[in-house]
Parts: structure tokens; sequence; C-alpha cells
């Protein structure tokens, strides 16, 4: 309940394998990952974990499904079984930049400037929740504006980022395939960079994503424009750094004078 939400992994209409292992790994200042959105299902999600899920959201910790998908169809199907099966969800998030599978993911985010892509872990500080995030971290200014105009509730910014690691002794990649997703606080001045210029394109609200291990860091999202906060490869290191990081950005609040953390939104000063 000290937390304004959680987000959950993709799931899919039907089953997902994902990728060969291995599927992460850890880099200096962050990790390389390449799971591929394996995922049981909505079906066997909604019934192995919604009960679970069902009564996080009853203690006032909201649950936002994230919606998987090939095409448009399958994005479709996948989300109408969610509303169907997954009734206590607060909201859903559109995933089309996964960059660790090999049909979709970041192309698919430009064939259809309606949609948009995940919004990581966790949030914190999220009072209010809407029905449907998108992420404009692939596109420009004005194909952001066409997410806003095309019913976004709002957009979430960045998904992980391309890269490789390769292990110099075997001559092969450090994951299975030969790039995957970097994550950590290695993109995290990429992420700050990207949720401003998008809050000055858009008027709907933006989860910051990328690299958060600190209030601090959660601070710079809220100053940069972000009304909410993700948190990922922390919760690696530390099960309950959403809850330690949730503290510091309080303090730092009260300590820049305000009732309201939503006056420090935007607050950055060129």
């Amino acid at each position: 309940s000290q937390l304004g939400a959680i987000t959950t992994k993709g799931c899919a209409a039907e089953p997902w394998p994902g990728n060969p292992a291995p599927r992460m790994a850890e880099i200096p200042g962050g990790m390389i990952n390449s799971v591929g959105l394996q995922n049981p299902g909505v079906a066997a999600f909604a019934r192995e974990s919604g009960p679970w899920l069902e009564q996080l959201s009853k203690d006032g910790c909201q649950v936002i499904c994230q919606v998987a998908g090939h095409s448009v169809e399958e994005f479709v199907r996948a989300l109408e079984m969610y509303v169907e099966l997954c009734p206590w969800a607060a909201g859903y998030e559109i995933n089309v930049s996964c960059p660790n599978i090999a049909a979709g993911g970041a192309a698919m985010g430009f064939t259809d400037a309606s949609l948009g892509t995940k919004l990581a872990e966790q949030w914190i500080n999220s009072n209010n929740v809407d029905v449907m995030w998108g992420d404009a971290s692939a596109v420009d200014n004005g194909s952001r504006k066409a997410l806003e105009a095309a019913g976004a509730d709002g957009l979430s910014v960045i998904n992980s980022i391309q890269g490789m690691a390769i292990d110099v002794h075997t001559r092969k990649s450090r994951v299975a395939k030969p790039k995957g997703g970097l994550s950590g606080p290695l993109c995290h001045h990429i992420a700050v960079r990207m949720v401003w210029e998008v809050a000055q394109a858009v008027d709907i609200p933006i989860n910051g994503v990328g690299g958060v291990m600190t209030g601090e860091d959660a601070a710079e999202f809220i100053l940069a424009g972000a009304t909410c906060v993700s948190v990922g490869m922390a919760n690696f290191v530390d099960p309950c750094a959403s809850l330690k990081i949730a503290r510091e950005l309080e303090a730092w609040a009260e300590s820049q004078g305000v009732k309201d953390i939503n006056e420090l939104v935007g607050a950055f000063e060129c």
C-alpha cells in the first residue's frame, strides 16, 4: 500500500516461450537482458496470479497489466482477455517496443502511432492511474502528439536501449541473442533527457523510467516533467528498493518547501 502501483510483465493472448538462455548478464552500470517476453498467456496469468494481485489492489496498490502481441490483432485479443479475466486491473500498458522479440518490438512502434511501449516494473507516487499508457521513446514529437490525439492517457519514457555485451574469451554474446536490452543507471541520463523532450511535446502524464536507484534519481524525472516514476532494475539489487526510493523522494520534496510534489513536476529551469 506504500507504492502507488505496480506494473506486471507483459502477457499475450497465448503463451510465449521467450528467448533461450542465457538471458541476463550484469554489466558495468547496469544489466543486459534478452528474456523475449516469456509469459504464460493472459488466461494462465489471471488464474495463477489474479487472486494475489486482486488482494494487492484492495490493499491500495493499483495494478497495471501489460499487454504484449506481434500484431494489432494480437494486442486487441490480449486486451479483451485482460478486461474479461482481470476486472481488478486499474489500467493497461501496451508494449510495442520490447527489443528482444523477433517480430513486433520497436518496428511495431513505428507502424501504428496510437500504440506505445512499456512502463517498466514499479511506480511510486502515482495517485491516479489512467486506463491506458503508451510510450513515445522511439518516435518524433509529431508522432508523440499523435499518440496523445489517438487517446493514450499517458506515456512511459523510456524502455531499455539496445546494446551488446561480448564475452571476449568465448567470442560469443553474454546473452543468447547478439543484442539485448540495456537497463540500469547507465541509461538514466538518456531517459531524463527524453522525458524532458516528451514533456515539451505533449500535455498528458508521463511516467519516467530508467535507472532509478535513489530518491534523487526519481526527483530528476519529476523535475524533467514526469508525473510518476518507475523502479525496475533496482529491485534486482534490493527487493525493498522502491520503498526506500519513495521515502527519499518524499524527503526531497519536503526539502524543496512544497506541500504537494506536483508543484515540482516540470520545475526544471533551463
